[in-house]
């Protein structure tokens, strides 16, 4: 796993060039710590830092020449079928002078150019500049597993894996994107393409883009399709599910450095131990993150798959590290981003880097195979909202105002319904699943903020997806919504940003593009079995898991937020909430926001959602907008 960055050259010097370059390099020196280097021409710049997996030798140092000297490449990620690619190349009269996947990716596009990008199997981001044609070709991963901005302000164009990367560079706007703002606090993280800085995107998963003097064209590569749904019984679909599965782990336990895995002891990644441990010749290596709030702990669970599989297991309990910690971590963060799981995510990483470089996880197994609870919950909905007459609905709105009066979170549980069920399936799934109370948005907000935000809904996030599906059943519809904004704006990021964080590369064999074309086949019923989630990957592992790691009760990556928020961080949100310069006053009246904390004290908990996000907003506003930390005036 590495870190890169780029830009085309403005007429700065070629010191000053070479300055921008190790500040660029040096921002996301925890993504590649064990080398770095930088090549310009009088065109272009590019940066690169490593960290070494395959090829430990300064063979495999970015950037990258082509045997001819015509291209040059940097690169983050990994491919893992290049050993079957190589093959094929030599076989064709290739030759290598590296072991690395890069050399592969590199000899693959100077055959075969962006079609190069469908024979990749692995997770990727890189950028390649043609000398010849002055072209520059940027492409991401299929699903988003790494990560790709892109800045453009007239004649000024740059790229980076991370946007602190980018900050050095003089032409640089933090210049807000306000859409981006509203979309983080319903969302929790900013959408693709969208960045929270105007001037700034990211290439959308499964999207190359050329940059050729001055013009711009973008491309997608690859398409999900629910359109084919799968009449084999269900045996042979969860057979097939196994060694699909088996494989997806085999190709990523190649690697040169120390391997292990994440092990919370739930389905997903019990399943990933289970077919490491039988593709291993030594024990693997298992690490699990515990609460001392025994209602979000379930390292016994993972303790019990260590035994089972006799895995080298290290586990580590988050207690008052919250404290000391938020600030630092939530800095690895560019964009504001509130998932409250990067704080255990974080732990795990750092545990894992202890003892491996790289480590298997359990991500994608929900979204590919329906395993959250907001999947049951939205059938229910959808089967009532199915079963109601269109003329009754109007009524549901009405009710639910009169529920929005009523005090306590089930109150507002029930004015959720009551508005969704009068709302279109992809609104009410937005609305359900949103963090943000639209009534307390409305009334937090500042008249000018709201102003600058006239004609502009978050929803639309959620819907054009939902539409863009290619299925008339509602639950696959869902999880492609899911697969295409959920996926990589948080599960991903969460990941990326966390494990990279501690120099540590994550591999998730369930977001193998075949396992989630695979599970695009699967009949939505095989997915949710009723009220029963994950069906088939539970009947899959059934040979491998006991019942009770099947099927017990989902935790997920759960936190005590409530808690954390009124004893542990209750000091930092104390000074963000009381600071004038916390940035919540540009959009929010702080007198309403310390009400609500105040609020949050008492045990009033109906908003913790609401207040965890101006929280984590506070922490990245003073992370990058304050003058001191941007080194420029702040643009809203």
């Amino acid at each position: 796993m590495c870190g890169l960055a780029g830009y085309l050259r403005f007429a700065e010097s070629d010191s000053a060039a070479q300055q921008l370059a190790e500040q660029m390099g040096e921002a996301i020196w925890h993504r590649g710590p064990d080398a770095g280097s930088s090549w310009h021409d009088e065109k272009i710049m590019l940066v690169h830092r490593r960290l070494s997996i395959l090829d430990l030798s300064e063979a495999g140092t970015q950037p990258m020449h082509s045997p001819c000297g015509r291209y040059v490449m940097v690169f983050n990620g990994e491919i893992y079928n290049f050993l079957d690619l190589k093959a094929e190349l030599i076989a064709s009269g290739e030759q290598f002078s590296t072991h690395t996947d890069s050399e592969v990716l590199l000899r693959l596009y100077l055959l075969r150019g962006p079609a190069a990008l469908n024979t990749l199997n692995g997770m990727f981001a890189l950028a390649i500049w043609d000398k010849a044609e002055q072209k520059l070709f940027l492409a991401r991963d299929r699903l988003g597993k790494k990560p790709l901005y892109i800045y453009q302000d007239g004649d000024y164009f740059a790229f980076a894996s991370e946007l602190k990367a980018l900050l050095p560079l003089p032409f640089f706007k933090r210049e807000l994107c306000l859409e981006a703002v509203q979309d983080f606090f319903f969302y929790q993280y900013v959408p693709d393409p969208k960045s929270i800085f105007k001037q700034a995107r990211k290439l959308k998963p499964a999207h190359y883009l050329e940059y050729q003097h001055g013009k711009v064209t973008e491309h997608c590569y690859w398409q999900l399709s629910f359109n084919h749904s799968s009449t084999a019984p269900a045996d042979e679909l969860a057979a097939e599910l196994r060694t699909l599965l088996d494989d997806a782990v085999k190709i990523r336990m190649i690697s040169d450095v120390p391997l292990g895995a994440f092990l919370s002891g739930g389905v997903d990644s019990s399943a990933v131990v289970a077919s490491m441990a039988r593709q291993s010749a030594t024990p693997v290596t298992t690490c699990a993150i515990g609460f001392a709030d025994k209602d979000y702990d379930e390292v016994h669970y993972a303790r019990q798959i260590a035994e089972q599989f006799a895995t080298d297991h290290h586990e580590f309990t988050v207690k008052a590290s919250v404290t000391a910690n938020f600030l630092r971590i939530s800095r690895y963060f560019d964009e504001p981003f509130a998932d409250p799981s990067f704080v255990p995510t974080y732990f795990v990483a750092e545990l894992a880097r202890k003892k491996v470089t790289v480590a298997l996880a359990g991500d994608g197994g929900d979204e590919n195979f329906a395993g959250y609870s907001k999947y049951v919950i939205d059938q229910t909905e959808q089967a009532l909202r199915e079963r109601l007459p269109t003329a009754v609905k109007p009524l549901a709105a009405v009710l639910a105002k009169l529920a929005a009066a009523l005090p306590g979170t089930v109150a507002r549980k029930a004015n959720t319904l009551l508005r969704s069920l009068a709302l279109t399936p992809e609104q009410g799934f937005f609305l359900t699943n949103s963090f943000f109370c639209p009534k307390l948005w409305q009334q937090l907000c500042l008249p000018e903020f709201q102003q600058a935000l006239a004609g502009y809904d978050s929803a639309a996030v959620t819907t054009s997806a939902y539409q863009a599906a290619d299925s008339d059943n509602h639950l696959s519809k869902v999880l492609y919504t899911d697969i295409k904004t959920y996926l990589p704006g948080d599960i991903l990021v969460k990941v990326d940003r966390m494990t990279m964080a501690n120099s540590l590369e994550a591999r998730a064999p369930l977001l193998d593009y075949r396992m989630v074309e695979f599970a695009a086949r699967v009949p939505a019923t095989l997915k949710l079995h009723g009220k029963e989630k994950k069906h088939l990957l539970k009947l899959s592992q059934q040979q491998r898991l006991s019942n009770d790691i099947l099927y017990r009760k989902k935790m997920g990556f759960s936190v005590p937020l409530a808690n954390w928020l009124n004893k542990e961080l209750k000091p930092i949100a104390d000074g963000l909430f009381a600071a004038k310069d916390s940035g919540l006053g540009n959009f929010f009246k702080l007198a309403l926001v310390k009400q609500l904390w105040q609020q949050h004290q008492a045990g009033d908990f109906r908003y913790t959602q609401e207040l965890w996000s101006l929280l984590v907003f506070a922490a990245w506003w003073q992370h990058y907008m304050q003058p001191e930390a941007s080194g420029q005036a702040v643009c809203l």
